[in-house]
């Protein structure tokens, strides 16, 4: 695919179209300052999107990652509560990444053992989740959460006055969605698992026929999706100091959004870390310029699904145009 037709190019133009409409309206928004806040805005969002695009690649699609993440970040905070271990981070992320591999696995069982489709799977076990931590688990908000947590939240890679004058902060859990991706990365690129991956999505029957473990494959994406799920929502209830079980369900449409709008398409087969991570950063940029040029935040739903309908309609676009030329 030519450069210029490719959707990293075309999302990077838009990006650099929306911060340069932002930085006219109010200069002051340009700033090193801004920058790293945006990133810390898109750290949690940048998790969940490399999750799901494993899942978009392996031609499925997953929208019960929040209520997992909400169900991993508030049943962990609890269990270190009730057992006293309140100074280990290490030990939240190992448990957070253990309960959303094992929900992960359960969206396995039904999409690889039963072979029930991918959408209508994730729709029931959002709700089943949601439901189960709200009824057995709790439903208050948990403002004192342990001080691993508290530690991990007021921890800094760097921070200082900038060039600019504006003061910036780049938080320590910059390195969680750092090792998400470069992990992610090897994964997709560099074995055989990955390659096994990007086949399923491209043609479920042929890679049967060639002798790719689909089932064993499909369990290790959902069981993927699930710990860095569980390892997301431990990081944004750090990064807020509070355990809400409410929060994070909704961001569906916006991870999906940004996974789409990087290439990944929705038949699979076809993604890039690149292009999601700068899918992130648009989505983020755009939340942040509507805000600043004073629309309501209603309309950020309008314009991330309208996003959507051009992130798909595009591509699919260009596939007939080839076809036609072919």
């Amino acid at each position: 695919m030519k450069f210029w037709t490719r959707n990293e190019t075309l999302v990077a133009l838009i990006l650099i179209a929306f911060i340069a409409l932002t930085a006219i309206v109010e200069p002051s928004s340009f700033s090193v300052g801004t920058f790293a806040d945006l990133l810390r805005n898109g750290l949690v969002l940048g998790i969940f999107a490399i999750g799901v695009l494993l899942v978009l690649i392996s031609g499925g699609i997953d929208v019960s990652f929040t209520a997992l993440s909400a169900f991993a970040m508030y049943a962990t905070t609890k269990a270190l509560m009730a057992a006293g271990f309140t100074d280990s981070m290490a030990l939240a992320f190992v448990l957070a990444g253990g309960i959303g591999i094992m929900l992960g696995c359960v969206n396995g069982f039904f999409v690889a053992t039963l072979k029930l489709p991918t959408l209508i799977v994730t729709l029931g076990t959002l709700s089943v989740f949601r439901g189960f931590v709200l009824t057995f688990i709790g439903s208050q908000l948990i403002s004192n959460v342990p001080s691993g947590m508290k530690d991990f939240s007021r921890s800094m890679l760097a921070r200082g006055d900038a060039f600019d004058g504006s003061f910036y902060r780049l938080p320590t859990a910059l390195l969680v969605l750092l090792v998400a991706v470069v992990v992610t990365w090897f994964i997709l690129y560099r074995t055989t698992l990955g390659r096994s991956i990007f086949a399923i999505g491209g043609s479920k029957e042929a890679a049967t026929r060639i002798g790719i473990p689909v089932v064993r494959t499909q369990y290790f994406i959902y069981a993927y999706v699930g710990m860095l799920s569980g390892i997301a929502g431990i990081v944004h209830a750090s990064m807020a100091r509070v355990a809400n079980p409410f929060d994070l369900v909704g961001l569906e449409l916006s991870v999906i959004a940004a996974v789409v709008l990087g290439g990944a398409r929705l038949s699979g087969g076809t993604g890039t870390i690149s292009g999601t991570l700068l899918g992130v950063a648009l989505i983020v940029v755009i939340n942040n310029s509507l805000i600043t040029l004073g629309i309501p935040s209603t309309w950020q739903n309008v314009v991330i699904g309208v996003l959507i309908l051009f992130g798909t309609g595009i591509p699919a676009w260009q596939a007939k145009r080839q076809e036609r030329q072919a």
